[in-house]
């Protein structure tokens, strides 16, 4: 992969390709950045950089044969962790080897695409992935091997911050006595779910959001799309590209959640002083809990940014209000005065408390009960 490809981040791929010029190669470095930032295609560029020997900031002038390994992500001294779980193919005791073939054409097609948009290509139904420790006895088995070109090895660890505990303390081993010539590479969108012995242990990058001018001539100079509806998908994408293609496919993820949420919002609503419309509620909720974990989460994020636009609304701030609601009847500036400086610290609490409950596998009928219950209250806090 070619850092001329990634959309962004120049600072960052100035750092990075500086450094591996001048032999400064951390052994274990960690990227933290938000969905559709770019942290594993800066990865895989990166590791191309090092394991291909190129130079002058770009992934050229090194090996030919080498960067054409690279071409389909085949390099045998690149190796790949990723989440996983069982499927209908793979039955009990997943690692990612299992999932290679998978994985490459996802990160072919989609390299900004999110831990939900890989969960959808492997199928594993409503299972939530993780880094178990076979995994960890797979990296370790990885490892020992010598690397096949005489170089460095790299592992690239895609969404670390799904380590289960055992996995990560087997890790940190290796972190902290590492073989020669081995470059760790995790990537994650949060630090707090990673072992803070984990944390000290690697040199930290942040990305940050793609600005919507990066986004917008990626659209426009790359996938032919007209400059006015460039501008408009990366105002709403809010930095995140795989946001921005969804938007321009018009994917959905095959998710109702607009509905699901209006649907929410007006049976909140009425539920004030109507016995009746607590039971729409817990039918909703027993809805919601059907949809799988991952979706829920989605949902749930998609349900905090509706009413960070309500509030963006409410204050006036129009010009940072991106999100266009196309259910009937609903409209953003009428829910917007239920939305205030009085609720919202309470709404985004209740949210996230649910989301932590959920991930944590809580039951989703009862978290969901709850949340609606009290969002009946919140509503109509004045």
């Amino acid at each position: 992969m070619l850092f001329s490809e990634i959309i962004g981040q120049g600072h960052i791929k100035s750092h990075l390709t500086k450094s591996a010029s001048q032999g400064r190669i951390p052994h274990a470095q960690l990227f933290i950045g938000p969905e559709g930032s770019g942290t594993l295609p800066m990865a895989i560029a990166y590791a191309q950089y090092i394991l291909c020997s190129n130079e002058a900031g770009e992934n050229s002038g090194g090996n030919a044969a080498c960067n054409l390994k690279f071409e389909n992500f085949s390099h045998p001294d690149l190796h790949f962790v990723f989440p996983v779980a069982t499927n209908s193919d793979v039955k009990s005791h997943p690692v990612s080897a299992n999932f290679l073939k998978a994985w490459r054409e996802f990160i072919h097609e989609t390299p900004y695409g999110s831990l939900f948009d890989w969960y959808k290509k492997i199928d594993i139904q409503n299972k939530q992935g993780q880094i178990g420790v076979d995994e960890a006895t797979e990296i370790v088995k990885s490892l020992s091997l010598k690397a096949y070109e005489g170089g460095y090895k790299v592992m690239i660890i895609w969404m670390a911050d799904k380590m289960n505990t055992a996995t990560a303390n087997k890790l940190l081993k290796l972190l902290e006595e590492p073989p020669q010539k081995t470059v760790f590479l995790l990537i994650a969108e949060s630090e707090d779910d990673l072992l803070q012995t984990i944390l000290s242990r690697c040199q930290v990058l942040h990305f940050g959001p793609l600005s919507e001018n990066a986004i917008s001539n990626n659209l426009a100079n790359k996938l032919n799309i007209p400059q006015n509806t460039a501008t408009k998908i990366a105002h709403q994408a809010q930095g995140n590209y795989n946001k921005a293609l969804h938007l321009l496919n018009k994917t959905d993820d095959g998710m109702p959640f607009e509905e699901w949420f209006v649907q929410w919002v007006r049976a909140a609503f009425r539920a004030k002083g109507n016995a009746a419309a607590i039971q729409d509620l817990i039918a909703w909720s027993e809805a919601i809990a059907g949809i799988g974990r991952e979706a829920q989460k989605q949902f749930l994020n998609f349900c905090i940014d509706m009413f960070r636009q309500a509030l963006l609304m409410n204050y006036n701030a129009k010009e940072l209000v991106f999100m266009e609601p196309t259910v009937e009847k609903f409209k953003l500036e009428n829910f917007a005065p239920f939305v205030n400086g009085n609720n919202i610290n309470d709404i985004f609490k209740e949210l996230s408390d649910a989301l932590y409950h959920i991930e944590r596998n809580g039951n989703a009928k009862i978290i969901l009960t709850d949340l609606s219950i009290k969002l009946t209250r919140l509503i109509h806090k004045k």
